[in-house]
């Protein structure tokens, strides 16, 4: 089926001809319309403007004109503003905008021939892990247990609906950010690659702020190859963004095929949670006995400053929210509950159009960076996430990557730690550092748990060397041979 064809391999056989871009489009956009009512990996389908681009796409391959991704279908995560397309960070707030304009990370992937089915799910303003949050209702995770195919699993958070629709085939790739895990754990969920890139790599100009100094833009996809070549057309620089890095953009898919003979590569002693299932473990220690064989040395490494990386981050984050959700005031944009005057005017729009997830981090924001808090809260924690970077660019001295597991726990079901934020939290454990420090990182699918669910490894690197990210996970991915496939997709 064309749904189940790599990016790679889509893009060869249309250059062969051996099927066209309206073909590989409208199969997509027939199994999202037999699978979206039930798993809601969409917000906005897209269809008119998927097959008119399809049949620019065949235009283009007719004239000769294949760019990197001309022709392939790709599902656009909600926070992504998108020019005449309703744009809604999963928030009832938001739910009328319709943006004038295109996103950076967007335009380079028009740019380069893709087509947009349609924008996915989300936790609202991506605050979440679970991709419960959503004001649009939950994301079904494809994915079903052994034991009892009849319990909803969540797909992780915030980017679920871009990894359920890529997982489920409603997708052949997805954009989706990452402030604090929101790409790698909706990844290890779903069985799938999902790249964090550096802070600064990827654009964020017109991508809908959560945390200014965390978010980052990154692809899902089904193979390393195919996160590769989608992080190619993603990248680089962009003068409209303060924070974008002046830096050339590698061929990231040539790096896939690099190997990691002599490669260092750190085992950090401190990504041990209490309570971890052993299985998880052992397939960390499978990651590394793979890695030994291939060619690389194994170091023990520590990072000791990651006990601290939660604290730090549900202080920072929040904060950031506080302010960058200032915005949200129902007089510029966006739904607006009138009222007796302004500042009545802005309590209801605001108590009316966020949701509780995001009024609590608003909350905590707003509470750290008052008046005699500031310096005993948000302060401390920026000296803090100067340490846990320390930590990181010591450890980097002496390996070229480090690998660990991504997330602490399979996919769990809807409802199961839901009523505890605390726990729901504990979900980016070992995801969060790499926010606070900046640096690259990746999380490829390499087993199944006792459950049949996929659980992945994770892959972090050195800032702006996302080519040895790449290099370590196409070697895990080809050693775990993973080819198990969810219960619900396209075709199946």
């Amino acid at each position: 089926m064309l749904t189940d064809l790599t990016i790679a391999q889509a893009r060869d056989g249309l250059r062969a001809k051996a099927f066209s871009a309206v073909d590989l489009t409208m199969a997509h956009l027939h199994a999202i319309e037999a699978l979206n009512p039930r798993l809601n990996a969409y917000i906005t389908v897209s269809h008119a403007r998927a097959v008119d681009q399809a049949r620019a796409a065949d235009a283009a391959l007719a004239a000769g004109d294949a760019r990197p991704l001309t022709g392939v279908p790709l599902a656009i995560k909600d926070l992504f503003c998108t020019e005449g397309v309703r744009t809604t960070a999963g928030s009832k707030i938001l739910g009328p905008f319709v943006p004038p304009y295109e996103s950076t990370v967007t335009a380079n992937l028009l740019r380069d021939g893709a087509v947009f089915l349609g924008k996915t799910n989300m936790d609202e303003f991506a605050m979440g892990s679970s991709n419960m949050t959503s004001a649009y209702g939950p994301v079904e995770n494809p994915w079903k247990r052994k034991q009892d195919n009849t319990a909803v699993l969540v797909p992780g958070g915030s980017s679920g609906g871009s990894a359920a629709a890529v997982a489920a085939r409603l997708a052949m790739g997805a954009t989706g950010t990452d402030t604090g895990g929101s790409i790698r754990q909706p990844a290890s969920f779903c069985g799938l690659v999902g790249v964090k890139p550096t802070y600064g790599r990827c654009s964020r100009w017109g991508v809908v702020a959560f945390a200014s100094s965390l978010d980052h833009p990154g692809p899902f996809a089904r193979t390393v190859q195919d996160s590769a070549i989608l992080l190619g057309s993603m990248a680089g620089h962009d003068p409209k963004d303060s924070t974008s890095a002046p830096v050339p953009v590698p061929d990231f898919e040539a790096a896939c095929a690099r190997g990691v003979k002599g490669l260092r590569i750190g085992v950090p002693r401190e990504y041990h949670a209490d309570g971890m299932p052993t299985e998880i473990d052992a397939l960390w220690q499978q990651g590394i006995g793979w890695l030994r064989e291939a060619g690389a040395e194994i170091v023990d490494v520590s990072l000791p400053h990651t006990k601290y990386g939660l604290a730090t981050y549900y202080i920072v984050a929040p904060a950031e929210a506080s302010s960058n959700l200032s915005r949200y005031d129902g007089v510029r944009f966006g739904s607006r509950r009138n009222g007796e005057d302004l500042r009545d005017l802005y309590e209801r729009t605001r108590a009316e159009g966020f949701g509780p997830e995001v009024r609590r981090r608003v909350l905590i924001g707003t509470y750290v960076l008052s008046a005699g808090y500031y310096d005993a809260y948000y302060l401390r924690a920026q000296k803090i996430r100067s340490l846990i970077l320390k930590d990181f660019t010591d450890a980097f001295a002496k390996v070229d990557a480090l690998l660990t597991t991504t997330a602490p726990t399979a996919p769990f079901a809807q409802g199961e730690n839901m009523d505890d934020p605390v726990k729901m939290y504990l979900n980016d454990l070992f995801t969060v550092p790499s926010n606070l420090a900046g640096v690259p990182a990746a999380s490829i699918p390499a087993g199944l748990d006792a459950n049949g669910l996929p659980v992945g490894l994770q892959v972090i690197g050195k800032p702006f060397d996302e080519e040895t990210v790449f290099a370590v996970a196409a070697v895990i991915e080809q050693a775990a041979g993973f080819t198990a496939l969810p219960s619900l997709r396209a075709g199946g």
